[in-house]
């Protein structure tokens, strides 16, 4: 059974839709303006709150996380044809050297690297 809506009624779906993104999206540019107005030139009055900056440090990565993790797992009929995906072993690579060196030029490129060279020998 299918159901079929008016054409009017997919719009107004799409424009709320549309006007809910860009309220949630705008409403962190607007937060920070009010909060860089208020700031003064004192050292002491920050513009962002301690404890907000310091969540604030965590989003990179999670939204790299959250990019990369689908791309890199991806579950196969076996375990072994998981374990020989050349992704995920390129992954683990990547992850071992940002764990190791903190430097995101190198993860990418040892990542790369290991990536291009087991699809070659593969």
């Amino acid at each position: 059974m299918t159901t079929t809506y008016p054409a009017t009624t997919v719009w107004v779906v799409v424009l709320a839709i549309g006007v809910l993104t860009f309220a949630i999206r705008f409403s962190f540019i607007a937060l920070f303006g009010v909060l860089d107005r208020r700031s003064g030139d004192d050292e002491s009055d920050q513009a962002v709150p301690p404890r907000v900056a310091a969540a604030l440090r965590y989003v990179p990565p999670a939204v790299l996380a959250a990019l990369v993790f689908p791309a890199v797992v991806t579950v196969e009929p076996t375990v072994a044809e998981t374990l020989s995906n050349e992704r995920l072993l390129a992954g683990g690579a990547a992850a071992a050297v940002a764990w190791r060196t903190e430097n995101v030029l190198a993860t990418i490129a040892v990542g790369m690297a290991v990536l291009w060279t087991l699809q070659f020998l593969v």
